[in-house]
């Protein structure tokens, strides 16, 4: 369909050639060498190169590049490909993650490749649409990066980076996060989208957002596509009396111009944009958490952990016994109610007073910042654990250390 008019979108042929050309060229020449774009490129079998991008989208949703990069690795080279990833336990897939973060993201990605295996006959869904409808934890992004860079489909990407890049392009100052600009900016993505090489486009814009349009202080002198960019000329040359405003945009009351109550701050430049609606803070939190530890055989220490629900924060992670807290509780309640749950546990009774303070931990989640009250509880002789509770077992420090825990309990 023809782009709507006004200053926002990209409405001229040639400009759309020339930003797709001078995107292209720059990447071929600064691309970051990055190991699944090795495989998409060098892999022959299509279902695997699917594969191969697929975990890298997965596992780059809310992490960072370089944090990803010796997770993509190991997990690679221990499931090459769906089926094997199929065969795996969760308990594996947690211990590989652990780390990463959004423990769920991981599950999902295992559901979805046994469903590629038990229902698809061990093929990947080859467009966005399929990819999206048919593959659980497969969202619109990363549906048309997986399908765009693994099987040539001309459709857009828009994540961080791209809603960061098209703002600024067309000083969008609407909220950014707003399904509305979202919408648009979707649609703006699909216009520009390369028809010849969707897959490195999609990847170049993306690449332009991580590398150069960085949220603060981007590299405008170093980025390909600065003449095509309307933020970078209002920052240079303001809004000189020949060149229409790009705020007035033709289109009365328009939705995607910055509000009326935020005007464009010339300190700030290009970063300028952006605009997001204020996050919530973070709930608070605070959890007690009890390190119980024994000698084991040989004498060595051993300590015990449980394992979380199959749903909900960490779902299926081990952690020290652990007991949500109120948040105004005195030090003697708080000591007293993890007695009660650690008694809950071994069968038997938990002196209060036994239970050695340790310190606190803070781990931020992304909506949650938790604190955790540490007590330690040295034991004694044997405890034998009540099988009807929750999965439980005793670890050595080095075994704790392999298993599926959060960065949060290794911080305990």
């Amino acid at each position: 369909p023809a782009p709507p008019p006004g200053r926002h979108f990209f409405s001229d042929p040639a400009e759309v050639e020339a930003l797709r050309g001078s995107l292209l060229g720059w990447y071929d020449r600064c691309k970051r060498d990055l190991p699944w774009r090795t495989l998409a490129v060098m892999e022959p079998d299509a279902d695997r190169r699917g594969y191969a991008v697929w975990v890298s989208e997965i596992m780059l949703q809310q992490t960072q590049v370089a944090t990803v990069i010796d997770y993509y690795n190991r997990w690679m080279q221990k499931w090459p490909t769906l089926q094997a990833l199929a065969q795996a336990s969760l308990e594996e897939v947690n211990e590989l993650w652990a780390g990463l973060g959004y423990y769920s993201r991981g599950k999902r990605l295992q559901e979805a490749a046994r469903k590629v295996v038990s229902e698809l006959a061990g093929r990947m869904p080859r467009t966005a649409e399929d990819l999206q409808k048919l593959l659980p934890g497969v969202g619109r992004y990363t549906a048309g990066a997986i399908a765009s860079i693994s099987y040539g489909q001309a459709t857009g990407v828009v994540d961080g980076n791209v809603i960061r890049v098209l703002c600024r392009l067309r000083c969008i100052g609407a909220d950014s996060s707003s399904p509305a600009v979202i919408d648009q900016l979707w649609d703006m993505a699909n216009v520009l989208v390369d028809r010849s090489r969707p897959g490195d486009f999609n990847q170049a814009l993306m690449e332009l957002g991580a590398t150069v349009c960085v949220p603060k202080a981007p590299l405008c002198g170093e980025c390909p596509v600065k003449q095509h960019c309307q933020a970078w000329r209002k920052k240079l040359f303001g809004n000189p009396p020949k060149v229409p405003d790009v705020e007035d945009c033709g289109v009365g009351d328009c939705p995607l111009c910055p509000p009326a109550t935020e005007p464009w701050d010339s300190s700030l430049g290009v970063t300028n944009f952006p605009r997001k609606a204020a996050k919530k803070p973070p709930r608070a939190m605070r959890t007690a958490t009890c390190v119980l530890e024994r000698r084991g055989c040989h004498r060595a220490p051993e300590y015990l952990i449980v394992q979380r629900p199959s749903s909900g924060l960490l779902a299926g992670l081990w952690e020290f016994p652990s007991l949500p807290l109120a948040q105004d509780l005195q030090e003697e309640r708080e000591r007293e109610e993890l007695a009660d749950h650690l008694q809950a546990w071994m069968g038997r009774p938990v002196a209060a007073k036994g239970l050695q303070f340790i310190g606190e931990v803070i781990h931020i989640f992304s909506h949650i910042h938790q604190t955790y009250v540490v007590y330690s509880l040295p034991l004694d002789g044997d405890v034998t654990l009540d099988p009807a509770l929750s999965p439980s077992r005793w670890v050595t420090e080095d075994e704790f250390h392999a298993s599926a825990v959060s960065t949060a309990m290794k911080k305990v």
